[in-house]
């Protein structure tokens, strides 16, 4: 950012919705406020700050060269600087992140980790946005950053993220598995229509992504729920759209994963 936008934004004290324009700003945190329809798609790109990436209403996916992750309301994703990635919303999202200065992301992971959200760190990010971009940091504002940031250091990491192959073929196979996971086609199917055998699919499955075949579906269909049961849609809409028989069936396979039943995931009213 010019110096010259610089010193527009701070006489006017309008907020900027350009990502460029929090990547220089002389304070240890900068907070975005932007919102977004469904379906819409960031471009992949990258900061050269580190970013948490959370909305307070919507789910995203965000992906990079090496994984997906899904983040619902309840979850924020740490995304260090300097990392490509393209962020895709499913339903509408009230984006609300963090731009984070070398000094003060400092401790923080050095690859991306899905976060907790706990209620005080929700309201602390939200209240950062509200802030003017050039906070005054010896008053109040600094107090808020300050506590986001011992927040922040403190936040649980969880392992909610799905590798993604290199191989071309398997590429194409779980990028239609993440934008249809319901779809019920077996390996020997895929094998099929990716003009490969079985065998050779399932060696790279496990070769690439650590993961069996039936392994990483039920991890994208676990993802998949997470983010649509966090949003409020229903447990039966998601069970069906995921390829579930019956709704026990669902309920039993997301209490393995999760820990807990799908109705408890879901957000209170």
């Amino acid at each position: 950012m010019s110096r010259k936008r610089q010193a527009a934004l701070r006489s006017t004290g309008a907020r900027s919705t350009d990502p460029e324009d929090y990547q220089r700003v002389p304070r240890a945190v900068a907070a975005m406020p932007k919102d977004f329809a469904a379906g819409h798609e960031i471009a992949p790109h990258r900061h050269a700050r580190a970013q948490l990436i959370y909305a307070t209403v919507g789910t995203m996916r965000v992906s990079t060269d090496a994984a997906v992750w899904v983040v619902p309301p309840q979850r924020a994703l740490w995304m260090p600087a300097g990392i490509r990635h393209s962020i895709t919303m499913s339903g509408d999202v009230t984006m609300r992140t963090l731009y984070l200065r070398h000094d003060a992301a400092a401790g923080m992971p050095e690859v991306c980790r899905v976060l907790q959200v706990s209620p005080l760190l929700r309201e602390l990010i939200v209240r950062a946005t509200e802030l003017p971009m050039h906070y005054d940091e010896r008053g109040a504002a600094g107090h808020v950053v300050a506590l986001i940031l011992d927040e922040l250091h403190h936040e649980q990491s969880l392992p909610l993220h799905l590798p993604m192959p290199r191989d071309r073929r398997l590429r194409r196979l779980c990028t239609t598995l993440l934008e249809q996971p319901g779809d019920p086609r077996t390996l020997e199917e895929w094998a099929h229509s990716a003009n490969a055998s079985p065998r050779t699919l399932a060696r790279l499955f496990v070769a690439e992504t650590g993961l069996t075949f039936g392994a990483w579906r039920q991890q994208a269909r676990v993802l998949e729920a997470m983010g649509r049961l966090g949003g409020g849609q229903a447990v039966t809409e998601v069970a069906l759209d995921l390829g579930y028989d019956s709704v026990s069936a669902f309920s039993a396979m997301f209490r393995r994963a999760s820990g807990v039943s799908p109705s408890a995931y879901r957000p209170s009213r």
